[in-house]
């Protein structure tokens, strides 16, 4: 089927929406969705083409899932994953070669960038505070 009928089917209800009141847009948690929006743009489920970054299973670096075009009819074989954990400006360059020189999804570059870059700072060890000393009066 095409990507337009299958999102006129799924657009209003499919069990990754996540509907709030006073929201216009609402929230999606399916996977190869970068922005968490539902959105025809950004859906991972509906396109032939979509990509996906989650954080890597050791919490070193991060893993891009993304699908091939050719085996949209074989689940098991349409998703391709690689983990890139060379340090945060190599991989995010990498990953970055990866979507534009391939001409994947080149609309999906910045938010992928973004996606990767919030998933490197959350493995980021928090800084230690100092604690304070008190004054003996």
């Amino acid at each position: 089927m095409s990507s337009h009928l299958c999102w006129a089917i799924i657009r209003n209800n499919n069990a990754y929406l996540l509907k709030k009141r006073n929201i216009s847009k609402p929230f999606s948690t399916e996977p190869n969705n970068l922005v968490n929006l539902s959105a025809y743009k950004y859906n991972g489920l509906i396109h032939k083409r979509s990509v996906g970054i989650v954080a890597a299973p050791d919490n070193k670096g991060f893993t891009v899932e993304y699908k091939r075009k050719k085996a949209t009819n074989k689940p098991a074989k349409s998703t391709v994953k690689i983990t890139m954990k060379a340090g945060p400006r190599r991989s995010l360059y990498k990953l970055k070669r990866l979507i534009n020189c391939n001409r994947y999804r080149r609309d999906l570059t910045k938010a992928a960038l973004r996606r990767a870059s919030a998933v490197i700072r959350s493995q980021k060890p928090l800084p230690v505070k100092k604690a304070r000393v008190k004054k003996a009066d």
